[in-house]
C-alpha cells in the first residue's frame, strides 16, 4: 500500500495551492501505479461538461477551457456505472479518443480513467496513460485507493478558487 500521507502534507501546506496539490497527486499516483502521461479533468454533470485542470505534460496536453464529453462506452462505464476504464493496447485507445495518434506520438498505449464521485456523482477523473499492457490487473485494483485522494484535490481546488473568487 502506497503512503497517502504526500496528499494530507500538499494540503495542509502553507500556502498550498491546486498547482501543488495536484503535483502530490500526480506523485502519489506515480508510486501507486505508474504514468507516462498523467491529467486530471474535472466534470461538470448539470453541464455534462469537462475541463482538463492538471497536466504533466501541457505541451501535448494543456490545462484549457470546457469541452463536452463525446458519448461512447466509455461515458457509460465511467459516468454512468462510476467505473474504471481500462484499455491496455492502442485499439482499445483508438476506440474511445478522438485524440489517439497524439497520445501514441507520446510512447502511449493504454489508458486508465479513475472517477472521482461525490454526493453520487462523477466530478472528475484521474487519467493515467502508459506503455500498452501497463494498466494489469493488480495496478487496476490499486487505483482505487487513488480515488478519495483525488476527490479530496477537487474539494481543494473548488475551495481555493472559491477564496480567491472572494478577495479579488
Amino acid at each position: 500500500m502506497t503512503d497517502h500521507s504526500i496528499i494530507s502534507q500538499a494540503l495542509a501546506a502553507k500556502g498550498a495551492n491546486p498547482q501543488s496539490v495536484y503535483d502530490a497527486l500526480r506523485a502519489l499516483t506515480q508510486a501507486t501505479i505508474g504514468a507516462k502521461l498523467f491529467t486530471v479533468m474535472t466534470y461538470d454533470p448539470e453541464t455534462g461538461e469537462a475541463s482538463r485542470v492538471f497536466s504533466n505534460m501541457p505541451d501535448a496536453y494543456p490545462v484549457s477551457g470546457t469541452k463536452p464529453l463525446n458519448p461512447t462506452h466509455w461515458t457509460q462505464i465511467v459516468i454512468e456505472e462510476h467505473r474504471s476504464f481500462v484499455a491496455n493496447d492502442y485499439e482499445g485507445v483508438r476506440a474511445v479518443f478522438n485524440d489517439h495518434e497524439l497520445i501514441r506520438s507520446l510512447g502511449c498505449e493504454s489508458v486508465i480513467n479513475i472517477p472521482m464521485i461525490t454526493a453520487g456523482e462523477v466530478r472528475g477523473t484521474i487519467n493515467c496513460l502508459d506503455v500498452a499492457g501497463h494498466y494489469t490487473a493488480e495496478r487496476v485494483a490499486a487505483a482505487e485507493s487513488l480515488k478519495l485522494a483525488g476527490v479530496a484535490c477537487l474539494l481543494f481546488q473548488k475551495q481555493f478558487e472559491t477564496k480567491e473568487a472572494s478577495n479579488g
